[in-house]
């Protein structure tokens, strides 16, 4: 595998997002409802930043989309949890920073132009409008969920995240699969299955709540 460094990047970028996943998973098997621990919001912005980097490096304008989108969004839980002020300043510093050095960088030092991502012979134009459409999806479960949090001032993850993030998971698998990226294929692949769990564990969680009422 050639590209094996720029691989490297994307499974990292995933590991860290799998952590945050099975972090919020066990901690909600264990009290037997939703839950969503600090450490889920801190490790999203470390591997959105990885992942934004594979996408670029890729010329993978789909990825660097949803990354770009989402990634106020996970500094902004972090804010909702109290949890921003208690952060330590190489933290605080990489978060702020990071999307001035990257754009920066792709202004002023980067080989590859953005018109070169949407020519034909990189990516054909429907394969575009199904990476951009299961990014948009995949993406639009955050800002959901921050509208949620924001109008009940607690982070957490409703239902209607774990179903756009299913849906979203199912368009971006099938993207990985054309675009025969291995990141994409196994971490929307292990996704779906977390994401089909924590459904069927909100809408029990739900039930047994309706039938003590």
């Amino acid at each position: 595998m050639e590209n094996w460094p720029v691989y490297a990047i994307g499974f990292l970028a995933q590991l860290l997002f799998s952590a945050r996943l099975i972090s919020q998973w066990f901690l909600s098997e264990k009290s037997k409802k939703i839950e969503t621990p600090v450490i889920f919001w801190k490790l999203s912005l470390l591997a959105s930043i990885l992942l934004f980097i594979y996408g670029y490096l890729r010329e993978d304008f789909a990825i660097m989309l949803g990354q770009a989108l989402i990634y106020g969004v996970y500094w902004r839980n972090l804010g909702i949890q109290g949890e921003w002020k208690n952060r330590n300043i190489f933290f605080k510093i990489l978060v702020i920073a990071f999307p001035f050095i990257i754009s920066a960088y792709i202004l002023f030092f980067g080989s590859l132009e953005w018109k070169d991502l949407f020519k034909p012979e990189n990516i054909s134009g429907w394969l575009i409008a199904l990476g951009i459409f299961g990014q948009i999806a995949y993406t639009s479960r955050f800002f959901y969920q921050w509208y949620f949090s924001e109008k009940h001032q607690k982070s957490s993850l409703p239902m209607g995240f774990w179903i756009l993030s299913l849906l979203g998971s199912i368009f971006l698998f099938t993207y990985g699969i054309y675009r025969d990226d291995p990141v994409l294929i196994a971490a929307h692949f292990f996704g779906g299955i977390i994401y089909s769990r924590d459904i069927y564990l909100l809408r029990r969680s739900e039930q047994e709540t309706f039938s003590t009422n």
